[in-house]
């Protein structure tokens, strides 16, 4: 079960990076096409959440996207309904701008530093006085957004329903009746109205102010009859007689702040922040608003973005597959509508083999292809004309690696780890972006190693990206009549980055060596005026 956002934060200060793709084979993305792919740019880029838990919400849809057709189908019709409805739109709006304009005094409540009475507070985490201010400001953030739910119409779409019952829902919560109060303390620990039905335990009753009007009464009542019991002039009401009292009622009167405020941040403040921070229906409540939030940044994004977005087209079949027209880039593409898109789909293909020089966009393309893919499974707009595509499984992205010390293989067996672990984990509804693999040996090993693993991933019949220089490998699939063949445009020796038929047979090697001064002859020049 998916932890809450809540619940992600662990009781520590909340930051919106705080879920991590599952392992290999446990979920879609694993951590590396997580990092591969560039989640965290893709995140910086269609993070138009304007609330901490919108961003929490969208970097765990990001780290751990759906992999439910209708889910993510739902969550399409949520988001078309915001972007089409301009009453939904301003009523989500409001919701979403009075949350983030107070969000942090919830926070500051569940998991600031208490300074004691006398601290002053240096940073945002810290809570001077003793908590009356902080209480009474946190709490009104959660009922304000439940009243805002309870005065709003109905959504149509089912997805949008479920969020906004997520958030009304926290009234029928015992930690909402805490929020409302009163409180009652006794001793069987704090407890609301409800929890007080039939009960006839004693109690006091929790009021988060310093001023007591009971308890001010009590004293000066006990007071008084001191005076009845005593007489004396010292509570006479003259001049002399008022100096003579003040020495009395002064440390009565600075004791009553700390004993009372310690005692109520102690013994309720306290335990009633600790009940709200392991509470299920709080961390629901935030869920709902992160994820309309969240909704609300997909359609910002494809505002702001510079270029056609759209909706991907979801289809249902029984392998991947994946049609996509202009598509662009998410990040390198965003505010940027110069930059160049490519056709691109594999359908009955199940092998295709991009090659070219480098610097040609190989791995630009690719990334293309499985951000678009990791969006749309999340339920965003990608950018393209166009988008059709089923929903994959898993989403592998391969790439060399730097072994480490203590592998012991090497790097050709670190990547042929990550290469088996991938095979091992991938179906017929997954897609698997290899770039160049078998690094780390000689060519005739490579290409037998590269021709046994490629040929499994075409037998088990999932969507295989091959990136390569290798164009005998490539060769070799095309001549079994296996493989598409595409390749990097160049033009004038400069790339086009387009995407067009065919190998590349050719090496840009020198060009890109001129472009950062380390060709044969620069080489030559520094020797010879070294």
């Amino acid at each position: 079960m998916q932890q809450n956002i809540l619940q992600s934060w662990n009781g520590e200060w909340p930051q919106a990076r705080s879920t991590e793709p599952l392992a290999t084979g446990a979920g879609v993305i694993d951590p590396g096409a997580f990092n591969t792919i560039e989640v965290d740019e893709l995140f910086d880029n269609v993070n138009y959440a304007s609330t901490l838990a919108g961003q929490a919400v969208l970097y765990r849809s990001l780290a751990r996207p759906l992999d439910d057709r209708a889910a993510i189908a739902a969550k399409q019709e949520a988001v078309r309904e915001i972007r089409d409805n301009p009453a939904v739109r301003e009523n989500v709006e409001n919701i979403v701008a009075n949350a983030a304009a107070d969000e942090n005094r919830l926070y500051l409540l569940l998991f600031g530093e208490f300074l004691g009475g006398f601290g002053t507070a240096r940073v945002e985490h810290q809570i001077e006085g003793y908590g009356y201010k902080q209480y009474v400001r946190g709490i009104r953030v959660v009922l304000n957004l439940v009243g805002a739910i309870y005065n709003s119409g109905r959504p149509q779409s089912p997805y949008l329903q479920g969020v906004f019952d997520k958030i009304g829902n926290f009234a029928q919560s015992n930690e909402y009746s805490l929020m409302v109060g009163p409180v009652y303390n006794s001793e069987k620990g704090l407890q609301s109205k409800e929890q007080r039905k039939n009960s006839f335990a004693p109690a006091t009753i929790f009021r988060p102010t310093l001023f007591k009007p009971l308890l001010i009464a009590l004293l000066v009542a006990a007071v008084w009859g001191l005076t009845r019991i005593f007489p004396s002039d010292m509570f006479q009401v003259t001049r002399d007689g008022l100096s003579v009292a003040s020495v009395f009622f002064l440390p009565l009167a600075l004791a009553y702040i700390p004993v009372i405020g310690g005692y109520d941040r102690d013994n309720c403040i306290i335990p009633l922040r600790d009940i709200y921070k392991n509470s299920t229906a709080l961390g629901e409540l935030l869920d709902g608003l992160g994820q309309l939030d969240e909704l609300l940044a997909f359609v910002k994004y494809a505002e702001n973005y510079g270029s056609e977005t759209v909706l991907p087209e979801l289809l249902d079949a029984d392998h991947h597959c994946i049609e996509l027209r202009d598509a662009k880039n998410p990040v390198l593409g965003h505010k940027n509508p110069g930059y160049v898109g490519n056709d691109f789909s594999m359908g009955a293909e199940r092998l295709v083999c991009v090659t070219g020089p480098n610097s040609g966009g190989k791995t630009a393309f690719c990334k293309t292809v499985t951000q678009i893919q990791l969006l749309a499974q999340i339920g965003c707009y990608v950018p393209a004309q166009t988008a059709k595509l089923t929903v994959a499984d898993r989403i592998f992205y391969q790439a060399p690696e730097i072994s480490h010390l203590d592998d012991g293989e090497g790097r050709f067996g670190t990547e042929l780890k990550r290469t088996r672990d991938i095979f091992l984990a991938a179906s017929s509804n997954s897609l698997v972006v290899l770039d160049e693999m078998a690094e780390g040996t000689t060519f005739e090993e490579k290409m037998q190693s590269s021709i046994d693993v490629l040929d499994g991933f075409y037998r088990k019949g999932n969507s295989t990206i091959l990136i390569t220089h290798n164009h005998q490998l490539v060769d070799v699939f095309v001549n079994r009549r296996v493989a598409t063949p595409k390749q990097v445009e160049f033009a004038d020796d400069m790339p086009t980055f387009k995407l067009i038929d065919g190998i590349s047979r050719v090496s840009h090697a020198d060009r890109v060596a001129k472009k950062i001064g380390f060709s044969k002859q620069d080489i030559d020049n520094y020797l010879a005026n070294s």
